[in-house]
């Protein structure tokens, strides 16, 4: 029988996880109540919150005691940051629910962005209608707004709270058997709308070769995602063709992964085939948007809601020299490929960012920075966008897998 961890604070919302309780005991669900609140329970949970503190060698009466709440939230959020993916391993529960406000989903995400990706995991919020990356960060948790105060059972709330059980029970009781799902070596791609023909040329290919080719959309989340997985030791390869994210890093823009992207490939031992692709363009929100101090800059309305601004020469310098430090310390098989005749849709004659010179200093400071013993330079003499340039990525990239 499955089993799904409820996490939350017995103390002053007891009832309604006693009310989840029933809902998925009446599914033919096992639960493992963990009670994340300060105080005594309403009822006896299955794991207290003394032992989420012990998990971190804290003491929850002391804590008690101290009345001091961001203590209190803090040492709870690290305890089951431990303690739920232990229980995980240990074979405890197949997925975890759990319902709260702000205090409460700050207590109970980061033990389940400490979960392997595809372990159900659900949080009920009053914040989950507004900014919840950092609740969700990397990982897959369904933010599942609640709509009311979690506080009492009335006409909505009973509502929520049922739909969110229901879901929870079809996702645990209901899986792909393990042996229908056919096992391929696993390649991350990243992509941008500007650089999709390039990748999904290589995706053809490899596929055809026997791969599975995962596609990470760089907008800054897909970014940190592919570099979490690869760490995690996901994929047999990396074709990192779109290094767009160090844009936004750079200059300001919305989309950056932060200052470790094209780190993890390097770190793990994974082969790499790095490129260029969309490092002509910065990433701004609605044309209002795009701070003051960029008026007069190259922008391009890409739709309503995204801006895009072409790098100049002096910042694509700056990213030459970035990347290649990067790609230097690299401790497996790289190769770092130059599409001579531009890095996105938008970069090509006759287009609004095609900047020969912008590309030129990109390209000419990686010649200069690139150690040539540690990762072997490509220069193509093509478009990114060009079946030529794709194939010959997609193909180095088998290259140095099987070397």
């Amino acid at each position: 029988m499955k089993t799904v961890a409820v996490v939350g604070t017995f103390d002053t919302k007891g009832k309604e996880f006693q009310f989840v309780q029933s809902i998925l005991q009446g599914l033919g669900v096992n639960t493992l109540m963990i009670h994340s609140g300060v105080f005594e329970p309403m009822f006896v949970p299955d794991i207290s919150n003394q032992d989420i503190a012990q998990a971190v060698h804290e003491d929850m009466n002391d804590i008690a005691r101290q009345k001091d709440r961001a203590r209190a939230t803090e040492v709870l959020a690290r305890g089951l940051e431990v303690l739920i993916p232990k229980l995980y391993k240990e074979g405890k529960f197949d997925g975890v629910l759990s319902f709260g406000g702000s205090g409460g989903t700050s207590i109970v995400t980061p033990g389940m962005r400490a979960l392997p990706i595809g372990v159900p995991k659900m949080m009920v919020s009053t914040v989950a209608s507004g900014n919840v990356s950092q609740y969700v960060g990397t990982s897959d948790i369904m933010m599942y707004p609640s709509i009311v105060d979690v506080a009492g059972l009335n006409t909505i709330s009973i509502k929520i709270f049922t739909n969110a059980a229901l879901a929870m029970a079809g996702m645990v009781k209901h899986e792909i058997p393990e042996q229908e799902v056919e096992k391929k070596p696993l390649i991350a791609a990243t992509m941008f709308g500007v650089t999709t023909p390039c990748v999904d040329q290589a995706r053809a290919y490899l596929e055809a070769q026997g791969y599975e080719v995962i596609v990470f959309h760089a907008t800054g989340a897909g970014g940190k995602t592919m570099e979490k997985l690869i760490e995690s030791h996901y994929f047999d390869g990396v074709l990192d063709l779109t290094t767009t994210e160090w844009c936004d890093e750079l200059v300001g823009g919305v989309l950056n992964a932060g200052p470790h992207r094209l780190e993890a490939a390097g770190r793990a031992g994974v082969p790499q085939v790095v490129s260029v692709g969309a490092i002509d363009m910065v990433n701004f929100g609605p044309y209002d948007t795009v701070p003051a101090k960029f008026q007069g800059r190259n922008l391009y309305k890409h739709n309503p809601t995204i801006t895009l601004m072409r790098t100049t020469a002096e910042e694509n310098g700056q990213l030459g020299k970035i990347i290649a430090e990067k790609l230097n310390n690299a401790s497996s098989k790289t190769a770092l490929m130059l599409p001579l005749k531009g890095v996105s849709a938008l970069d090509a004659e006759g287009q609004p960012f095609y900047g020969a010179e912008e590309d030129r200093m990109l390209f000419d400071t990686l010649r200069q920075h690139i150690d040539a013993t540690k990762v072997e330079l490509i220069e193509a003499d093509t478009h990114i966008n060009d079946e030529a340039f794709a194939l010959q990525a997609a193909k180095k990239l088998v290259e140095l897998m099987q070397a």
